[in-house]
């Protein structure tokens, strides 16, 4: 006679996940072991988004070797970081985060910027927010001859003013407006929705507008 199985054998059985491996650890228990030292959870994290911080980088780059580099470098920021990570579950993103700022900053390092227009970086509606479409129409770069900064004073004031805005507007206006990257490929690095990056745009460049009035 074979043995019948026992009433607990059975709820076990019966229990979600029974019989199937341990799910990974989520990230903010690898943050808080990396932070106790114990390197191998953060080597845990870097194989859960290395490919992910290469791609983000390379859409960035346009170079497999640069953005290799690149990310490599943003491991290291992160790593040395980590302490001042306020949401150890949002890791992901504040990890694409900086890739994008390095990405950025070493694509500005290999070549030379070109002036930005004012008009185009900080014209906006004067009231209200604008429709999916309007905000499409109305984020483009392309159309009529824009007003160059000029002189060194000017792009400073620029320069200053970018520094104040949040960074994922800042982010936003500089992929989007400065580098021409699509929105689809700007929402991937921001780690958010297209309708984030109009919406992130479009108050940066009301922001913008309003810091740099005296010189429109």
């Amino acid at each position: 006679m074979e043995p019948r199985a026992s009433q607990t054998d059975a709820n076990d059985a019966q229990r979600p996940g029974a019989g199937r491996p341990n799910p990974e650890p989520p990230d903010a228990i690898l943050v808080g072991k990396a932070l106790a030292g114990d390197r191998g959870a953060f080597d845990e994290l870097i194989r859960r988004y290395q490919r992910q911080a290469v791609a983000v980088s390379y859409r960035l780059l346009g170079n497999t070797h640069d953005a290799l580099e690149v990310s490599q470098d943003a491991f290291l920021k992160a790593f040395g970081s980590l302490a001042t990570l306020q949401k150890p579950e949002a890791f992901g993103g504040w990890l694409m985060r900086i890739v994008s700022n390095l990405s950025l900053n070493f694509r500005r390092s290999r070549k030379t910027r070109r002036q930005i227009g004012l008009d185009d970086l900080a014209s906006a509606p004067e009231a209200g927010q604008p429709d999916a479409a309007g905000a499409s129409e109305y984020m483009s770069s392309a159309g009529n001859p824009v007003r160059r900064l000029e002189g060194q004073e000017l792009g400073r004031k620029l320069s200053e003013a970018m520094q104040q805005l949040p960074e994922k507007q800042r982010l936003a206006i500089t992929m989007f407006t400065i580098e021409q990257m699509p929105q689809k490929q700007v929402a991937e690095a921001l780690d958010c929705s297209v309708e984030a990056v109009k919406w992130h745009v479009f108050q940066g460049r009301k922001r913008l507008k309003e810091l740099l009035k005296d010189y429109m």
